[in-house]
């Protein structure tokens, strides 16, 4: 979530919020530099790293768990600096014609977004792979890249007056498939965590669809509302892709999940419990005569859950994630909070905040992290029966204090070669790998895990000057 664009007074100087690939850790990147905090626990936001040197940091991108970030700052809007944030060196640099408005990155691929134009990077050696030129106009840098190595597709929008939605195979470097998603302008773009799932929001805000990929067959399709078009700020699934996240202007997120259609009943078995029930079984009865598009309207998923924020209008990123074993909505917003809400898997509902953490870690007067509710952490959200997060949470023992867990051993450091005017993007690497400049034991364990392919995988280095 970029906030260096957006207008009125940013008390909390914030100027960049994201959560990393797998939600284990939420970066923040402000104008006195950047922090990376840990997500591992509700009643505290450990920092896991702050650096005070760099100025105005307007984007941050954290390699999952790893030592490895992508960082983009105002004063150099083009260029990209790759940093092992442990060692606190840089690694490789690289500028580009145009102003960068987003990085997205994996464990194969690095994509720089830019207004009309996107890189894809190789990750072990940042050389320019392939360069998708003269995109529809795409001021926001929308775009989102899979995570997974086998599916490690690029989704960005193909038009900027209809919701078309391109699919880029980045590691075949061909187009997979074009997805006439919507009839306004994208909004939002999400893949699942296998990559076989996209999810897609336009300008109008009231349907959310759900694809396959790389196929792009309609899966699903949600309703957020009826009443007003808003503005999606944010799509997100969860890591188990049951639940969708969807969070937008509204005080609104809402939570849908992801299940196939449910068995008839069985006539006579069961009465509608409402007058929305009743309606419900007379449009059905009567479909045949409805217009296309009210049939449709009928037809939509709505909301499993829902959470109530504490603001409306302000840009916020949303994330659904397991902290100590039960699921959690996560809410970033531009006031400078992360908002922790639990999520009953089972009956939905409305969700409970946890805990609310601020971001620039200054006081406002009372603790940093303060709770809203006097109610116990993980009250049951129905008063029949305990709930599933409080009977995970009865079996479970007391948690130690947080702590950063290690970096998974395929993940911590990435060789990095090569590097020299590209395709539009000049730079190169700083050292070689395995220069102690950046390398120490733990990251040396660390590359036992990348399955190199040959002794080749570690080509000559050459510096660069931008």
């Amino acid at each position: 979530m970029n906030l260096a664009g957006q207008g009125g007074d940013n008390s909390a100087g914030l100027l960049f919020v994201n959560f990393n690939q797998d939600c284990s850790s939420l970066a923040v990147g402000s104008k006195t530099g950047y922090k990376l905090h840990s997500l591992n626990s509700v009643d505290k936001l450990d920092v896991i790293y702050e650096n005070a040197e760099s100025e105005d940091v307007c984007i941050v991108e954290r390699l999952f768990s790893s030592s490895l970030v992508a960082i983009v700052s105002l004063s150099a809007p083009r260029k990209l600096k790759v940093c092992h944030f442990k060692k606190g060196t840089e690694i490789c640099n690289y500028s580009y014609s145009n102003t960068i408005l987003a990085v997205k990155l994996n464990r194969l691929r690095l994509i720089v977004a830019l207004e009309e134009s996107l890189y894809i990077h190789n990750i072990r050696d940042m050389k320019v792979l392939h360069t998708i030129r003269d995109t529809p106009p795409n001021p926001s840098g929308l775009c989102a890249l899979s995570i997974n190595n086998d599916n490690c597709y690029l989704a960005y929008p193909g038009s900027a007056q209809i919701g078309e939605v391109q699919v880029f195979d980045t590691v075949n470097l061909r187009a997979v498939t074009m997805i006439p998603a919507h009839d306004s302008p994208l909004a939002a773009l999400q893949f699942n965590a296998p990559g076989t799932k996209l999810a897609t929001a336009s300008e109008k805000g009231t349907v959310i669809r759900v694809f396959s990929i790389p196929d792009g067959q309609k899966l699903f399709e949600f309703r957020r509302g009826v009443k007003r078009c808003v503005s999606i700020y944010s799509l997100a699934f969860s890591m188990d892709s049951v639940f969708l996240c969807a969070s937008s202007n509204t005080e609104t997120v809402h939570i849908f999940k992801l299940e196939g259609p449910k068995e008839k009943t069985p006539a006579g078995t069961e009465e509608p419990q409402s007058w929305m029930g009743y309606f419900g079984k007379a449009l059905m009865g009567a479909g045949s005569y409805l217009p296309t598009q009210v049939s449709d309207m009928f037809n939509q998923g709505r909301a499993f859950a829902i959470v109530k924020l504490p603001f409306a209008g302000l840009k916020n990123i949303c994330a659904l994630a397991i902290i100590s074993k039960l699921p959690r909505l996560l809410v970033a917003a531009a006031d400078g909070y992360l908002y922790i809400y639990n999520v009953d898997p089972a009956d939905g509902g409305e969700c409970m905040l946890l805990k609310q953490h601020r971001l620039d870690g200054r006081s406002d007067g009372s603790e940093s992290s303060e709770s809203l509710t006097s109610a116990p952490r993980d009250k049951p959200l129905t008063a029949a029966g305990p709930s599933y997060a409080a009977k995970v949470m009865s079996s479970q023992p007391q948690s130690s204090p947080p702590k950063e867990a290690s970096p998974p051993k395929d993940a911590d450091m990435y060789p990095y070669g090569g590097g020299a005017q590209q395709a539009g993007a000049v730079g190169g690497p700083q050292f070689p790998l395995g220069s102690p400049q950046y390398l120490d034991e733990e990251d040396t364990r660390d590359l036992t895990g990348l399955r190199l392919d040959d002794e080749n995988e570690f080509p000559p280095m050459t510096h660069h000057n931008d």
